[in-house]
């Protein structure tokens, strides 16, 4: 499903519980495509909302790209999700109903053209951002021990 990731929201998955994963389109400046290409992009703190039936990514941080002109893009602008109607209808349901957002998990190229990966999440408290640290804690000292065995 997934080609050359290009960036990753490594935050979503400590502040949220991510339920449903859906692919969108990105509709992109040309600067904006070569710098993501770089590498020169960033989703720490973005977003995503549905505006009169249509997807749209917010505070998605794309650097100018250096060789850029004149006409070079602005780095925090809002851009344009690509999804059927079925399922911004669906999302704006979950959302609506049930209070989730949609948050940006990774950005990354499929057959040429730069895609999104939006997920449903609901926010985490601290007593389960706390819990979900203990397990990743407990996993890598079993990983460890695993890997003391072997060698001795």
């Amino acid at each position: 499903m997934e080609g050359k990731i290009l960036t990753t929201n490594r935050e979503a998955e400590y502040k949220y519980f991510l339920l449903e994963r859906f692919e969108a389109g990105l509709v992109l400046k040309g600067t904006e495509v070569k710098a993501v290409r770089n590498g020169r992009a960033n989703l720490k703190d973005s977003y995503a909302t549905i505006q009169n039936g249509e997807a749209w990514l917010f505070n998605a941080h794309i650097s100018p790209y250096e060789f850029g002109n004149r006409e070079n893009h602005e780095p925090l602008r809002k851009r344009k999700l690509l999804l059927h109607r079925q399922e911004i209808r669906r999302l704006l349901g979950k959302v609506e109903q049930r209070g989730l957002t949609l948050i940006p998990t990774k950005m990354y190229l499929k057959n040429g053209c730069i895609k999104c990966e939006i997920a449903l999440a609901k926010g985490k408290k601290l007593y389960d951002k706390r819990e979900t640290e203990r397990r990743k804690t407990d996993a890598r000292e079993a990983q460890q021990a695993m890997k003391q065995r072997r060698v001795t």
